[in-house]
């Protein structure tokens, strides 16, 4: 098991990203394919609809997304700063960093389940295409939030033994997919919102 000082050299002597990263770039570009999907079929679905959403549905709400979509994609800057403090060696900083985006991302989700509750007592994704491919989306994002949460708190909890060159080059690729997943949130949630706008 290598030390902080042993991943600190070797993330200083590193020419290239690590073989992680990589991996999880392949990852978040076959899920952007995946939201292309997904969002092509919305546009087209809604296009093709003389109604959208259809008559006795409500537009969905703008500012409460919007607002919970900026509280996330702020979680982008303690990640990173966990990132650059773990390639520095300051695990104190790492931990703390961490934590703060963690309990930021976790809050988010936390409202934003409410809120798919909220609107499964009033649509269901049985209702027509619009139900369909709402739920559809939003919850396919919902779902790529859960696995980042999950991801922080595996991270942490390895954390607390130390920090080695693995648990440095995990905490690289976290961050990646979580910049990946924030930009993904800004786009479902406009898509989401488009009818009200």
């Amino acid at each position: 098991m290598s030390t902080a000082v042993e991943a600190v050299r070797v993330e200083q002597r590193r020419v290239a990203y690590a073989n992680g990263w990589w991996g999880m770039a392949i990852f978040c570009a076959s899920e952007a394919m995946l939201f292309g999907l997904l969002l092509g079929t919305y546009w087209y679905l809604r296009f093709r609809a003389v109604h959208w959403p259809p008559p006795g549905v409500e537009s969905p709400k703008v500012l409460l997304p919007l607002l919970l979509t900026g509280l996330l994609v702020a979680s982008s800057v303690p990640i990173q700063l966990a990132a650059r403090a773990a390639r520095a060696g300051r695990l104190g900083a790492t931990r703390g960093a961490l934590t703060v985006a963690l309990v930021t991302q976790a809050s988010y989700f936390g409202l934003q389940i409410h809120l798919f509750l909220a609107d499964l007592d009033k649509l269901t994704p049985q209702q027509g295409a619009y139900g369909s491919i709402y739920f559809t989306l939003v919850g396919a994002h919902h779902a790529h939030v859960a696995v980042g949460l999950l991801l922080d708190a595996w991270l942490l909890l390895r954390l607390a033994r130390g920090l080695t060159t693995y648990r440095l080059n995990g905490l690289r690729a976290t961050a990646f997919y979580w910049h990946f997943v924030n930009a993904l949130a800004v786009i479902v949630v406009l898509t989401q919102v488009s009818p009200s706008l």
